[in-house]
């Protein structure tokens, strides 16, 4: 129970409240002891659609299958719908993932879909008033504006916000219109969760992706959670985490706070904020200096890993327990643990990822992985679990400021392949873009502003930003914008632009966070219950989702509102060319079969909707364990059909359940190590030596498949005369009839070749994982020996690293601060806090702080209290006096939005639209602090100081 124990309760009443208290919110809420909603709660309007006057109870019931869209664990839902009402739900008991399995957000689903607390209809801030609009009104004022910002400004002057809760079709959509109006300021919010796992991951062996799956950890000896608390961020996949548990498997939970997961560990290690490489190299100093490592694997499969043991050498404990602050004794149990009782696996999330050092701390732990050999095995891997239901089908599909779909970067060879798929003139593709040079190059092949710094793109002096103007009108497109640091910045530059655009079931922050009286719309997006499509689960499987019901009140779906933009701006042939339109609905399944028709590097091409849909109709025909049917119509393929799910669909490609192993053939799943690198680095071999994937006809490393190659081994004429037409001059990732990818298969062997993993990674700011005390730090003794990077130019915008770094706030900032997750909300929360059966779980925003601390500040447990961030912000939030954090650093989640430093934003919202819950924003005191390589932000390693208020 948090924060509103029955000993408190009367204390905490009569004190002035940020939100509601428990007796509060159930007297106004009418809820019953057992937390039961009366009719007085949910009100008449959703208890009309709810209990449906006009459907009697006998009515006839279709069930419609749904994926939930939370966390990106994947759970089936069977959603009952009677007369277009959906009147019920259950989680689905056949599913492969949840086998009926359900959360407390998955169990409230259905409210996501009646809510009241939605947009109803478009709305525009004009003179402090929300005005109502139509569509067509919304979309022509927006466009209007629009290109006069182009005419103005230029195209990088307007910045499209993404969404994690796109469906893949939506997603590719998305990163589409933004190349059809001509910039690269599109990105999502992986750019704050998971983007330093993408960059370091897919830098180390050729994928950016979780390598095994949720399932596959039921047959694991060890799991190591390193920044991941599962038990409240994905607590479906813990029923797989505890089988394996059950069948034996050593559960080690290193965090600096004591969570729920820990809870359930045989070791909980506690580290030092910011300081993953040195415990990751403590480790690996055990695990040489006793030959636990595996030779043989690190001889044939890996570059690279004598430059990782030199620096190793210089963690010894004693220097491991100074900065990190765990003794030899436990490093050691740590390290046993692991190398005894393989295959192992390592979990992390953004504990992990979010610091200014991330893509070198996902680096270290595949570094870990690769030295014990635990790569290419069932109960081995890195499972990566990702945070929203397409967060991970949203990254695959190109909502990033590098990236066009398929990761193919932006150079005028992706591009120039993108509109081969597309069927479009490359040069109108690159005249929509800004002419001239920025940073040497053309702003077509420029990574744009990451999401995480759009406001520094409003804010910063435009002569020192690598673009014609800065950022005039934003799109925020199911993204909440308190999920990001430096709320302050953020206020302001929400002030500052011409115009705002939220488009999204809810107001959200970027719609009411402002102090404007004009100049902001609010567009009613409909949610993924109404409509369907392919969404990407965390272990790469696709599954496909029914529409559950029409579009509730005046909203449209995504992909409809994307197309009314593109008519407005008179593109809508290019933008829908082979994709049939219904009115103003691109027909999702042709968009399928569009992104099937580009997305080789990543096998997102043996997916066609009737195999998903396939898949979808026979979820109880999985085995929970191999996510394999081993019979039904799908039988001998796994789940999803996960990517790489190679070549056309015609070919049949199974999916690949693990990446990388070598045991199975690569037409049933198997592989190896991708040959993305090269295949020599300084003289040195870069290919695997003496490995190879079953059955493979080349049984040695060998590059990536060409055209030319295939001539040279005499494999050309196993192409047909069709698909030679199109194979000609191109490789495995550009030839779109697949004919590269059947061939190369056929004889055995993966397109995208065999090498060795990478630990150097020479074209990264640091070439190893280096370890660099965070920018606001408490332990100035570190940081002349381990300083951050000299502030630099990074993609479009100015870094600050040493100018931070070099100033000592810790005397002031005493208190180490870190964030994260709760069980009862999601991201920025404001769908969570407007649902009232998880608003009456949580009503107070809180900070975490040991006892020692509290009572050297005279602080108890409910206090409301002040927390200072040391670029002055200041919020009022409540004290929850607990021993799960140590003396000298604290906790807070981030999910909490709706009061700004004190001030209720409840008068912002329009009517009928405010969240129950209210609560200061985490981020608001979070601070400054940028990956060099991804931009993501760093959230978990900060400094604070707590006043009583």
């Amino acid at each position: 129970m948090r924060l509103t124990r029955t000993s408190t309760e009367a204390r905490q009443a009569e004190k002035p409240s940020l939100g509601m208290n428990r007796r509060q919110f159930l007297k106004s809420a009418g809820f019953a002891t057992g937390g039961i909603a009366a009719a007085s709660m949910l009100g008449t309007g959703m208890m009309r659609r709810a209990e449906a006057k006009d459907v009697p109870h006998n009515a006839p019931t279709e069930v419609k299958r749904t994926i939930c869209s939370h966390c990106s664990v994947g759970c089936g839902i069977y959603a009952e719908v009677q007369n277009g009402v959906w009147t019920g739900q259950e989680p689905a008991f056949d599913h492969p993932f949840n086998q009926g399995g359900h959360c407390a957000k998955g169990a409230s689903l259905r409210e996501h879909g009646h809510g009241e607390k939605r947009l109803k209809y478009p709305m525009k801030l004009e003179g402090g008033k929300w005005k109502k609009l139509s569509w067509d009104q919304a979309i022509n004022e927006i466009g209007d504006k629009m290109l006069s910002i182009r005419e103005q400004s230029g195209p990088d002057s307007v910045y499209f916000m993404g969404s994690a809760k796109f469906s893949n079709e939506q997603s590719y959509l998305y990163r589409k219109l933004a190349a059809m109006w001509g910039t690269n300021n599109v990105d999502h919010s992986a750019r704050i969760c998971h983007s330093t796992t993408v960059a370091g991951v897919a830098n180390t062996w050729g994928y950016g992706a979780q390598t095994n799956s949720f399932n596959d950890m039921r047959n694991s000896k060890c799991m190591m959670f390193i920044g991941s608390n599962p038990t409240e961020a994905h607590p479906v996949a813990m029923q797989h985490v505890l089988t394996g548990k059950e069948r034996g498997a050593k559960i080690i939970v290193v965090d600096p706070r004591f969570t729920r997961t820990a809870a359930k560990s045989d070791e909980y290690v506690h580290i030092r904020p910011g300081t993953d490489i040195p415990f990751i190299y403590g480790l690996l100093w055990h695990i040489f200096e006793n030959s636990w490592h595996d030779e043989a694997f690190i001889k044939s499969r890996v570059y690279g890993m004598e430059r990782i043991q030199d620096e190793v050498k210089r963690w010894t404990p004693e220097e491991v327990e100074n900065v990190v602050g765990v003794s030899k004794a436990q490093m050691y149990r740590v390290a046993k643990m692991m190398a005894e009782h393989k295959p192992g696996t390592i979990v992390w999330c953004m504990g992990g990822t979010q610091h200014h050092v991330g893509n070198a701390n996902t680096r270290a732990y595949c570094i870990l992985q690769l030295a014990l050999g635990n790569m290419g095995v069932s109960g081995g891997g890195t499972n990566i679990f990702r945070g929203h239901d397409n967060v991970q089908g949203a990254t695959d599909f190109g909502l990033l400021f590098d990236n066009l779909p398929g990761y193919y970067g932006l150079t005028s060879g992706a591009w120039a392949h993108w509109s081969n798929v597309w069927d479009l003139d490359p040069a109108w593709v690159s005249g929509r873009f800004d002419q001239g040079e920025y940073l040497g190059k053309q702003p077509q092949t420029t990574a744009g502003i990451p999401c995480s710094r759009w406001h520094d793109g409003v804010l910063e002096d435009k002569t020192k930003i690598a673009q014609k103007d800065n950022i005039r009108l934003a799109f925020f497109w199911g993204q909440s914008v308190n999920t990001e640091t430096r709320g302050r910045e953020v206020r302001e530059a929400l002030n500052k632009m011409d115009t705002v655009v939220v488009v999204d079931p809810f107001p959200t922050m970027a719609g009411v966070m402002h102090q404007r009286t004009d100049g902001v719309y609010l567009l009613p997006a409909a949610t993924q219950f109404e409509t369907y499509g392919s969404v990407t689960a965390s272990n790469r499987s696709l599954q496909w989702r029914d529409k559950v019901i029409e579009p509730l009140f005046e909203s449209l779906p995504d992909h409809v509102i994307m197309y009314k933009l593109a008519k407005k701006w008179g593109v809508e042939k290019e933008f829908c060319k082979h994709i049939q339109v219904n009115g103003d609905e691109p027909l999702v399944e042709d968009v399928t079969r569009e992104f099937n028709r580009g997305m080789w590097t990543i096998g997102y091409t043996g997916q066609s909707p009737e195999r998903l849909k396939m898949h979808q109709q026979n979820w109880g025909t999985f085995d929970v364990n191999s996510l394999e049917a081993p019979g039904g119509p799908a039988k001998g393929e796994t789940y999803g059909l996960p990517w790489p799910c190679w070549g056309t669909a015609e070919m049949k490609h199974p999916g690949t359940q693990i990446l990388y192993r070598t045991d199975r053939e690569v037409r049933f799943g198997g592989g190896n190590f991708r040959a993305r690198f090269g295949v020599e680095h300084e003289g040195n071999n870069l290919l695997a030596e003496g490995t190879y994937s079953k059955g493979a006809e080349i049984q040695d490393g060998y590059p990536e498949f060409t055209a030319d190659m295939l001539k040279q081994l005499g494999w050309w004429d196993d192409l047909t005369e069709e698909e030679k037409k199109y194979a000609e001059g191109k490789n495995w990732k550009t030839d779109v009839s697949g004919g590269i990818q059947r061939v190369a298969i056929k004889h055995g062997c993966i397109p995208y070749g065999n090498a060795k993993a990478r630990c150097i990674v020479w074209n990264f700011p640091d070439d190893i994982p280096l370890h660099r005390e965070p920018l606001y730090t408490p332990r100035r003794d570190l940081v002349a020996k381990y300083p951050t990077y000299d502030d630099r130019m990074v993609h479009r915008l100015p870094t600050l690293y040493k100018s931070i770094q070099e100033k000592d706030f810790s005397k002031d900032f005493p208190l180490a601060l870190t964030s994260g997750r709760l069980v009862e909300y999601e991201g920025g929360g404001e769908e969570t806090r407007s649902n009232p059966w998880l608003a009456e779980l949580q009503q107070e925003m809180f900070i975490e702080i040991n006892p020692g601390d509290a009572a050297d500040r005279g602080i108890r447990d409910g206090d409301d209290v002040k927390v200072h961030g040391p670029e002055g912000a200041v919020i009022t939030v409540k004290a929850m006096v607990t021993p799960r954090v140590i003396a000298g650093e604290c906790f807070m989640p981030y999910h909490f939005a709706g009061i700004f430093e004190g001030e209720s934003l409840v008068k912002n919202y329009p009517e009928g639209t405010v969240p129950y819950v209210q609560g200061e924003s985490a981020n608001t005191v979070l601070t400054y602090g940028y990956d060099p390589v991804t931009q993501m932000q760093e959230t978990k390693s900060s400094l604070c100081q707590i006043t009583k208020a």
